[in-house]
């Protein structure tokens, strides 16, 4: 599972910019995820930008001294068309037969940050091939591959409760009625695995139906009470279960905790929300190999690191935490 957060896309984005046409002077974003490209390349290379239909109306997104309001198309020379991806070809298609629709005279050029492998054909230019199967973190919870993945509920679709509110009695039914969604994603949900009882099926069904939230299957604990759940200290082993046993490609788990035993578990593809990673063999292969390197260079150089200890504990401990967790 190839995966790319707001951070990567920035971080590509300013990468592709050494590959771009020379001499650019309007980007114009494909709607949705494409005026994420688009922003990012108008900021970095002080340009204006506008969108598709924008570019029929002759308006710009952004105003100035130099481009505010409406503008003559015929003043710009040299137009880039932008999109986040390109996967099947279909938005970049249809973007092309609008621009060309409109006669311009200005030299255009199409381009997106990652394309799938075969899909190069459809762009001038691009920053990266990623094959699929992939996801990102702008489109998570809006994409079709949420028909084939495993959801955690309290975490992602709404906010954990509070020590109060878990009492497992009426302060914890008030929760399950009133809390507010975090995310309500606009497809099926295949799955949704939750800790939360199955004496508290009828609240949980009945709150996910008031808010649209749509899914094939509510997966819920058989413990009687929450005393018998803790004292089991299971939640990860029977999320990583209920995955194993299914055909789905991706676990989405709020817990950093409980995604690396998910992913370690079932060898399959779990998304940490809580660290915005995910966590597959790649990522356990890098984090034993980063593990041992920064032990053996404790072990050549222990005073250096005591002394770094000594000097800042916080710091140490933190940049210790990011090799081993």
């Amino acid at each position: 599972m190839n995966y790319r957060s707001f951070d990567h896309l920035s971080a590509d984005t300013q990468e592709w910019i050494v590959d771009l046409p020379d001499d650019l002077d309007l980007i114009v974003g494909i709607p949705r995820s494409g005026m994420l490209v688009s922003n990012l390349l108008s900021l970095h290379l002080n340009l204006p930008m506008t969108d598709i239909e924008g570019l029929q109306e002759h308006r710009l997104l952004q105003t100035g001294e130099r481009y505010a309001g409406e503008f003559d198309v015929s003043a710009f020379s040299k137009i880039l068309i932008v999109d986040d991806t390109v996967y099947k070809g279909g938005a970049m298609t249809e973007a092309r037969e609008t621009v060309e629709s409109l006669d311009l005279s200005a030299e255009t050029h199409y381009g997106a940050v990652y394309v799938d492998e075969g899909s190069e054909r459809f762009v001038d230019t691009y920053a990266q091939t990623l094959p699929f199967p992939r996801v990102f973190e702008w489109n998570m919870m809006h994409h079709d591959f949420l028909n084939d993945a495993c959801v955690d509920l309290d975490g992602i679709l709404c906010r954990d409760p509070t020590p109060a509110e878990n009492d497992d009695g009426p302060n914890y039914r008030e929760f399950l009625t009133t809390v507010s969604p975090k995310c309500v994603p606009s497809v099926e949900i295949g799955r949704i695995v939750t800790c939360r009882l199955e004496k508290y099926r009828e609240e949980t069904a009945a709150w996910l139906d008031e808010h649209g939230i749509e899914y094939d299957e509510l997966v819920m604990m058989q413990y009687p009470d929450k005393a018998a759940r803790v004292a089991a200290g299971d939640h990860a082993e029977y999320k990583a279960d209920v995955y194993q046993s299914t055909d789905a490609k991706l676990f989405i788990e709020s817990s950093h905790t409980q995604a690396r035993k998910i992913a370690r578990q079932t060898s399959k593809p779990v998304y940490s929300k809580e660290r915005n990673v995910m966590l597959q063999q790649g990522y356990f292969n890098r984090v034993a190999r980063e593990g041992r390197a920064s032990i053996e260079a404790v072990q050549s150089d222990p005073v250096r690191y005591v002394n770094q200890l000594r000097s800042d504990p916080v710091d140490f401990v933190k940049r210790a935490s990011s090799v081993f967790l």
